[in-house]
């Protein structure tokens, strides 16, 4: 009971454009499209002459007059892949309101490398982080048009509620990922040929129904054209697997949880082949919109299926041990989780603020996919004659996911793809917190649309289940 206790309770706590290439940068504006511009000279063949011009520029200001000004935010780097070596970066600093400077250069590049005492020491490895700025201000010319310049004072500082957010979400799938698999063993997989109808049935839901739901709600309220990101965002969430989450509202709302863990865990092994597919299906066809699928291939190999691979070998050679080391992990993983709520809502309050991006039709149709995805789980299982207890488990893996490993993707992939806005971290967020709220309701809601057909076979399956 205690468990269960302070599962639910954490489960309560966790409530709480682009521009074609053209050399010219004259009439751009600040934000934005001065960073779309950039990005899209990245990968034109002038991209050379004009970085080049943009740093001799910022090289040759004179800051003696400069104003002084200390701001939070982002570091973006634009690299050509091709030119990685040949220094062509532009350097921009982005407030948190969206603000974009053009970072100065220092005449010596040496100044840019981790042993250097310069301001710029190490600046390559910071583009990841939030962090805390001092900088002198003053305006330069290029191709006629006036942009704001910058100057490190003083070397950027990473923010506390940063660290602790990357931390706590890395730790938090590892770990959770790692306990998933000391619950494991190779005889689990097994249910694919003893009972395959919720199996199959299940998968379908997770990545064919889901993914299409997504794209289609993102045509319909034209997210694909004046948010692409969110789109990306939307599709990312679907095209991603179940987690323990699901586990745990199918525990709860007396379903099959054999069949819900054994769904986790092939909806978990399959990702590493479905997740980047579908999103380059549905997303690489987007003008602008590179999906890096090897950085999306490396981060489920990294943070999931190593760790899963790693607790299932824990438990064959040391099972009496695993069994001990589980609630650790799982509390852990609990631990993590709430660190990663908490950072994350107080690093990114600004986000909240922009509500023209994330507005009502926003909101609305994360709910509409998490509530709907549960309903066509449902609704599918009895087209197939799947009774109503494993309707649960199939309702919670189709409607939840893991929404800790959609968000990390987002983080790793929202630089390379010029996701100014961090609309997929968003996107991924705001769907974790809103299926815990689904997934709530869809406990107490079961009892009287998936009445148990057999209360004896309940009590006796519940019985093996636990």
């Amino acid at each position: 009971m205690h468990t269960r206790t302070a599962s639910l309770w954490m489960i309560f706590i966790s409530l709480i454009m682009l521009f074609s290439p053209a050399l010219s940068l004259a009439g751009i504006d600040k934000g934005e499209a001065l960073y779309n511009k950039l990005a899209a000279h990245a990968n034109s063949t002038e991209h050379k002459v004009l970085f080049t011009r943009i740093n001799e520029t910022g090289q040759q200001l004179d800051f003696i007059s400069a104003k002084t000004e200390q701001f939070e935010g982002n570091l973006r780097i634009i690299r050509p892949k091709s030119d990685v070596e040949n220094g062509t970066a532009v350097y921009l600093l982005r407030k948190l309101s969206g603000e974009i400077f053009i970072l100065a250069l220092p005449e010596n590049s040496a100044d840019l490398a981790p042993e250097s005492s310069s301001a710029y020491a190490g600046l390559d490895a910071l583009f990841k982080s939030k962090l805390k700025f001092e900088v002198e201000l003053t305006k330069g010319s290029i191709d006629g048009a006036s942009h704001t310049f910058a100057r490190l004072v003083s070397k950027p500082e990473h923010l506390l509620v940063d660290r602790l957010f990357k931390i706590s979400i890395i730790l938090m799938l590892f770990f959770v990922m790692v306990g998933m698999g000391m619950t494991l063993t190779i005889d689990d997989f097994t249910l694919l040929f003893k009972h395959p109808k919720g199996i199959i049935v299940g998968e379908i839901l997770q990545f064919g129904i889901m993914p299409l739901l997504a794209v289609g709600m993102g045509y319909l309220m034209g997210f694909h054209t004046s948010y692409p990101f969110i789109f990306v965002g939307m599709v990312l969430i679907t095209a991603i697997p179940g987690g323990v989450t699901s586990n745990l509202m199918t525990y709860y709302a007396k379903g099959d949880l054999a069949l819900s863990i054994s769904l986790t865990s092939f909806s978990t092994v399959l990702s590493i082949f479905f997740t980047p597919l579908l999103l380059a299906l549905y997303c690489a066809n987007m003008p602008d919109i590179t999906i890096p699928v090897k950085v999306v291939i490396q981060t489920i190999m990294i943070l999931v299926i190593i760790p899963l691979v790693l607790g299932m070998g824990f438990r064959k050679k040391w099972p009496k041990a695993a069994e001990k080391a589980t609630p650790f992990f799982s509390a852990l993983g609990i631990i993590a989780l709430l660190v990663l709520i908490g950072a994350g809502i107080l690093g990114n309050l600004s986000l909240f603020a922009d509500t023209a991006r994330y507005g009502l039709n926003f909101y609305s149709t994360i709910f509409t996919i998490t509530m709907a995805g549960m309903i066509l789980g449902i609704v599918c299982a009895k087209l197939v004659g799947i009774n109503n207890y494993q309707c649960r488990a199939l309702s919670l893996e189709t409607g939840l996911r893991n929404s800790a490993l959609a968000m990390t993707i987002a983080l790793l992939i929202q630089d390379s793809m010029g996701d100014f806005y961090s609309s997929m971290f968003v996107t991924s967020g705001l769907f974790g917190l809103i299926m815990y709220l689904a997934g709530i309701v869809a406990i107490f809601l079961y009892p009287y649309i998936l009445p148990p057909e057999n209360v004896e076979d309940q009590e006796e399956r519940e019985s093996v289940s636990q």
